[in-house]
């Protein structure tokens, strides 16, 4: 019955002690008041008895409902359940704004309902802002996530890739396979067979195994790769021309092999990799940013030709000399139609000059200094020649018999110069037939200028960059 006093349906509620109590389905509430104040509903189907379906049931110990439906399943969805030792309170939510709740206490069902203040959404502008501001946010963060990330990227691919190629030269010391190479190229050869390499290229052709330049010093002008022919340009004294490989995973590197590399097969603490090579590597490929402590790494390699600008730097302004290369390590001899080819391809010799011997080293000091261009001028030598003798009254262009050289500052071409020579000779970009091309020649006591066959196998090619 309704109970106008207490604004609800009343009604006996069985209780058992250890059984469950029966509470019949609930029919469909009635509409509830539009006005949006809290009102009671105006109607509710009194409880039954025996109904199976749609009946549900509590348990005692946690007034939870069973047969998977909550109470008033019809018209509300549940919203959260009170149980205390005197009485149970469901409430529920109906639509926005309206809250219903059932209670039961003294053996009275009541059910209320109550309106829901309405939550105020974002306008327009407060969604824009908030958007710029993560924007803002992300400017700021992203470039920093993204650098460090980048960092223990390469710094683990140098640990992976360096631990690699200890390996494969502890397994070459192991086999006696480190020492006793007479080049590089002979070294790189025997080094795939212990690592695989993908690609080989000699040091004429370095930039087609590894990226054009490689900044070795972040704020300064980045090295010129194809002008890295030899064991010097890593800053190391060795008699060895430079090979540019390619690693299948995919790591790119150039390597100086170490003519005074040692062995010993039974010391498994011997340091393989650093006993027998200089080697520049680029953990990511041809990819940017090609600078040194970054995807560029090294092993006993102390600088890079050009770093300082030249390798003379008294005499930078006028002649910037970046390679030294000696005959048969540094460059080799081409032949008529070796010669013929580099001039088609634009290094400026003259063709027709081309074929005056079967082994032209003139022709091949051009293709590794990358043009005539790039080789020096009898004026430029003439510079050279004032440098190497500080203490001649003068130096002519033809040349001077009566000087005496610095050691200290000829060292570094006797360095490059075949053993047995009896002076420095430095080939110059000039030609003059089939047969002939200029040169200077320098010893402890006199300089001078002269054309000579371009067979000469002792002479040095001196390549600047310009």
């Amino acid at each position: 019955m309704y109970n106008q006093k207490t604004n609800s349906y009343g009604g006996q509620v069985r209780s058992y002690t250890s059984k469950v109590s029966e509470v019949s389905r609930v029919s469909e509430v009635s509409k509830m008041s539009k006005q949006g104040e809290q009102q009671s509903l105006h109607s509710f189907a009194p409880w039954g008895e025996g109904q199976d379906e749609g009946s549900y049931k509590f348990d005692t110990a946690d007034m939870t409902p069973h047969q998977g439906r909550p109470a008033c399943t019809h018209t509300l969805e549940t919203a959260k359940e009170v149980r205390s030792t005197s009485s149970l309170a469901i409430l529920f939510r109906k639509g926005r704004g309206m809250r219903a709740a059932f209670t039961l206490a003294e053996g009275k069902l009541a059910c209320t309902t109550t309106q829901v203040a309405a939550k105020a959404a974002f306008t327009l502008a407060e969604v824009l802002i908030t958007l710029a501001i993560i924007g803002v946010v992300a400017v700021l963060t992203i470039p920093g996530l993204i650098k460090n990330h980048n960092e223990k990227a390469w710094s683990t691919a140098q640990d992976v890739f360096t631990k690699r190629l200890e390996v494969a030269t502890r397994q070459m010391n192991t086999e006696e396979k480190l020492a006793g190479y007479s080049s590089t190229m002979d070294f790189v050869n025997e080094l795939k067979k212990y690592i695989k390499i993908t690609r080989v290229c000699d040091n004429s052709e370095i930039t087609k195994c590894f990226d054009k330049q490689v900044i070795w010093n972040e704020g300064e002008e980045p090295v010129d790769m194809s002008a890295i022919k030899n064991a010097q340009s890593f800053g190391l004294d060795w008699e060895s021309d430079t090979v540019a490989v390619q690693f299948a995973n995919g790591v790119n590197a150039v390597i100086a092999y170490n003519p005074n590399a040692t062995q010993d097969p039974f010391n498994n603490q011997f340091s393989a990799t650093s006993n027998s090579m200089a080697i520049l590597y680029d953990v990511s490929g041809n990819k940017n940013p090609n600078t040194n402590g970054k995807d560029i790494g090294k092993i006993n390699v102390e600088e890079l030709a050009g770093v300082t600008g030249c390798m003379i730097p008294e005499l930078a302004d006028t002649m910037c000399i970046t390679q030294i290369l000696a005959p048969g390590t540094g460059y080799s001899a081409l032949s008529k139609a070796e010669c013929e080819q580099i001039a088609d391809e634009g290094y400026g010799n003259n063709k027709a000059y081309c074929g005056g011997y079967t082994s032209d080293y003139w022709a091949g000091a051009v293709k590794a200094c990358g043009g005539i261009q790039n080789m020096p001028t009898q004026a430029q030598l003439e510079q050279l020649a004032a440098y190497i003798y500080p203490t001649a009254d003068s130096i002519s262009s033809s040349g001077t018999t009566n000087a005496n050289w610095d050691a200290d500052r000829a060292s570094l071409f006797i360095a490059q110069t075949p053993s047995g020579s009896l002076g420095v000779f430095v080939w110059s970009g000039r030609e003059t037939s089939q047969t002939i091309a200029y040169l200077r020649y320098f010893d402890p006591t006199s300089t001078y200028w002269y054309g000579h066959g371009r067979y000469g196998r002792r002479f040095l090619a001196v390549c600047l960059s310009n």
